[in-house]
């Protein structure tokens, strides 16, 4: 018999496959694109955004398309990420709030990585997405790195794919990945994804 103190715990998952697709931007859009429309403005949040308020807009923005690697995260490690000066996040507001955000990641310089960027529920459909896109854009090439870096996949907003292509990415691979989402985050997982 296993005494229970040397029994390994396994936490109830749900295996997602999905195509990751890896997009790379090697020099500054000619274009700068339209602009926010009035009344919305990002802000950088500085000297960084705390634990509660990204655990917020990661949420929020990625609850549908089953974002569950941060959520893993003990509050300790998350604010260590956020605490990392080369981690920077921005928000969207209107007058009534937040509508969306972006995260520059320049771990890989002189490579930018836009780790994560998308819109609350509240902000989607309105065309804000591509002037956010542009928005983030502009604001890597700001600091004239060497290429831009996103990636997205299957599970991720069925547009987000396209818009980053018009938007001057260019994709440099699609990979099939598996993720064990743990059970106890409650995202919605659609069954297309289910293993």
């Amino acid at each position: 018999m296993i005494r229970p103190s040397l029994m390994k715990l396994v936490e109830p998952t749900t295996r997602i496959a999905v195509d990751v697709t890896f997009l790379r931007m090697d020099k500054r859009p000619a274009d700068p694109g339209a602009p926010l429309p009035e009344g919305l403005v990002v802000e950088q949040l500085f000297p960084r955004c705390g634990v509660p308020l990204y655990r917020e807009l990661y949420a929020t923005v990625g609850h549908e398309y089953v974002w569950w690697l941060r959520r893993t995260l003990s509050d300790r490690d998350l604010d260590a990420l956020l605490s990392d000066r080369a981690i920077s996040i921005h928000v969207l507001r209107d007058a009534e709030g937040i509508l969306g955000f972006y995260e520059l990641d320049r771990r890989g310089w002189p490579i930018m990585n836009l780790a994560y960027f998308g819109l609350y529920p509240r902000g989607m459909g309105g065309g804000i997405g591509m002037a956010l896109l542009r928005h983030a854009i502009a604001a890597a090439w700001k600091e004239e790195p060497a290429a831009l870096t996103v990636n997205t996949c299957t599970a991720d907003h069925p547009r987000a794919l396209p818009n980053y292509l018009k938007a001057g990415f260019h994709k440099l691979r699609t990979v099939r990945e598996e993720w064990p989402v743990p059970d106890r985050l409650g995202l919605p997982i659609p069954e297309r994804l289910k293993i």
